[in-house]
């Protein structure tokens, strides 16, 4: 299409009336670069996309609430859009799995209840409905109301073409028009071209026609060759900003700014372009590096977060049988999910597919958990009814004389309670009260009934209040603290030697004696370690005085083996698992946090095989 048809009908004669010029050529030449321009502008950045696989449901709100402070809400969209998607899966992701574990089936009714977050999202995402449509509408009118200020100026100017007046007067009239047009805005699209061909032809035909003298014309041209010179030093130092979005937005702006210009010299027009497009393409080229990088950094956060799926497969694999068992991996599943939000997106594609591989393990552990609890909660409703058994058997023997008997077969109906496992939250503190309160009654009138049998008791009595004393007003030798805690631990070894004191002033006795110790192993915490062993000790010691001291301190032998062999193997599978890490890509996020939980874990155990020493010397 040449320049004649893209014309009005109403403005051909001008074209048809003579054979184009110099400044008509040069127009030509002019038009060529704009075309360029224009094309480039297609190019500009829309807002840094959001990531939302991380995002809760409230601060998918909040970003929601951060977009309608744009002014620009088509450039805000796609991000929209996004936000919401990212909200609806996760609302029905949560609704799909996320069941208390203890809620009743009353309780359970409530989820169809209408979701306060989904009320909140929806007046928000109304909100940004209704100031869109607002802003397409004003932006339409807008845009209609610049076409026709262009055409009144395109009108103005054909009557300056075809003008009488002085050259001066004439000259300052078009220029000023010039200025006017463009200080308007965008116009409806289909506008644009006819618009500027108009334009360009009567400006053109403006210095034909009224046969503008050189020196003016040459005068026009030095100040917009001046204009370009200034336009061309400002892009060369956008090559000193740091930031790229910065950089590649202003650039668009002193492109348009170029497209305003008039025509320079001709000997400049060609090394004028050729610096502008030079630096131009500089800061394109540190945009498409700075892609490049962002692409690579994205390919390193795909990789890191394969990695973690290959750990949450293996966390899989086996089923717990504990509740225990299932709170271990469910912590171990948050540590996985805690490191996977510390690493930043992949690529649009394979961030939203390896998301949604991660949230398909997860998903699928706690259907599995979830169905462990059923079974678990039928187990205690079991668990509940030999509890109750046991509570029927104690009340029948609460009011027994026969007190050796009788005292045994309530410790076998304490122990067969211990036993027995877990039973619902809101039923096991009643249901203990009641077993409780029945133990407490023979124990009492036992208690009582033995209370005057041991005349001794009073003096033992005395006795240990004159150990408390002294315990109070040990001082601690801060420069040898091991000299204090011996002279503790000798009052200490004085008070087990001490014999019985009255039973209903033994817990009263033994809490003071306690607390006297606790005071001083306070202040000497700097030896944390010989305080808990030696604490421990004390603790064993203690029970030697009880009817079932063998078997008190065989369980808390075993509970203690117990637990140094199942923190023995976690090291032996963490451990394992550092291994596995060190043959795969972009591992060294999980196995910093695995180094750190063994080291941890093996001082533990150090400190529990301690224990087991002072049990075996025993």
């Amino acid at each position: 299409m040449n320049e004649k048809e893209l014309l009005p009908v109403e403005n051909q004669e001008l074209v048809d009336g003579g054979v184009m010029n110099n400044a008509e050529q040069a127009t030509n030449v002019e038009s060529q670069e704009q075309e360029e321009i224009i094309a480039e502008e297609d190019l500009i950045e829309e807002i840094e996309p959001i990531d939302c696989t991380l995002l809760t449901r409230e601060e998918l709100i909040d970003k929601l609430s951060e977009m309608l402070q744009y002014d620009d809400l088509e450039a805000i969209k796609s991000n929209v859009a996004a936000i919401k998607t990212s909200f609806i899966e996760k609302t029905k992701a949560e609704k799909g799995y996320a069941v208390d574990e203890e809620a009743t089936e009353e309780e359970t009714s409530e989820e169809k209840e209408e979701d306060p977050l989904e009320i909140k999202f929806n007046q928000v995402f109304s909100i940004y409905k209704q100031k869109r449509a607002k802003y397409l509408e004003q932006l339409e009118e807008q845009k209609k109301a610049n076409l026709e200020a262009k055409q009144e100026i395109l009108e103005q100017m054909r009557v300056l073409v075809n003008s009488e007046e002085a050259l001066k007067a004439t000259y300052d009239q078009f220029r000023m028009l010039q200025d006017k047009w463009k200080e308007i805005g965008a116009v409806p699209k289909l506008e644009v071209n006819n618009l500027w061909q108009n334009y360009h032809f009567l400006v053109e035909k403006f210095f034909d026609k009224v046969k503008i003298s050189r020196e003016l014309r040459d005068l026009d041209m030095k100040k917009n060759l001046e204009a370009k010179i200034e336009l061309c030093e400002k892009v060369e130092e956008l090559l000193l900003e740091k930031s790229i979005k910065k950089s590649f937005t202003k650039l668009q702006e002193y492109r348009q700014e170029w497209k305003n210009i008039g025509p320079v010299p001709s000997d400049k027009k060609d090394e004028l372009w050729e610096r502008f497009r030079t630096a131009a393409d500089k800061i394109n080229a540190q945009r498409k590096e700075y892609y490049q990088v962002l692409r690579d950094q994205q390919d390193s956060n795909y990789a890191a977060k394969s990695a973690i799926i290959e750990q949450a497969e293996k966390l899989m694999e086996t089923k717990p049988t504990t509740i225990k068992g299932w709170q271990e991996n469910a912590e171990q599943f948050d540590e996985l999910f805690k490191v996977w939000r510390t690493i930043g997106p992949a690529g649009k594609v394979q961030n939203e597919e390896i998301w949604a591989k991660f949230r398909g393990i997860i998903d699928s552990f706690y259907a599995a958990r979830k169905e462990f609890h059923v079974a678990h909660k039928e187990q205690m409703q079991t668990n509940y009814n030999y509890k109750l058994e046991i509570c029927v058997q104690a009340e029948a023997l609460k009011d027994s004389d026969d007190w050796a008997a009788t005292t045994n077969a309530l410790i076998k109906l304490q122990n067969d309670w211990k036993n027995i496992g877990p039973v619902q939250k809101k039923l096991a503190d009643k249901l203990w009260k009641r077993f409780r309160a029945a133990c407490d009654e023979f124990f009492n009138r036992k208690e009582q009934h033995f209370s005057t049998i041991n005349e001794a008791s009073e003096e033992n009595l005395n006795k240990k209040r004159d150990i408390i004393e002294r315990i109070k007003n040990l001082e601690i030798n801060e420069e040898n603290i091991q000299g204090s805690l011996s002279e503790l631990k000798k009052l200490q070894r004085e008070w087990m030697e001490v014999g019985h004191v009255p039973r209903k002033l033994k817990d009263t006795i033994q809490k003071e004696y306690r607390a006297a110790v606790d005071e001083k192993l306070e202040i000497m915490k700097k030896i944390d370690a010989d305080i808990d062993r030696y604490n421990f000790k004390n603790k064993i010691d203690q029970y030697k005085d009880q009817p079932n001291a063998k078997n008190l301190i065989n369980k808390e032998r075993n509970v203690i083996y117990g637990r140094i062999q199942s923190m023995k193997e976690d090291v032996a599978l963490w451990e394992n698992n550092i291994g596995f890490l060190s043959n795969s890509k972009n591992s060294n996020l999980l196995k910093d946090e695995f180094e750190r939980k063994i080291n941890r874990t093996k001082q533990e155990i150090a400190l529990l095989e301690a224990k087991l020493r002072v049990i075996d010397e025993q």
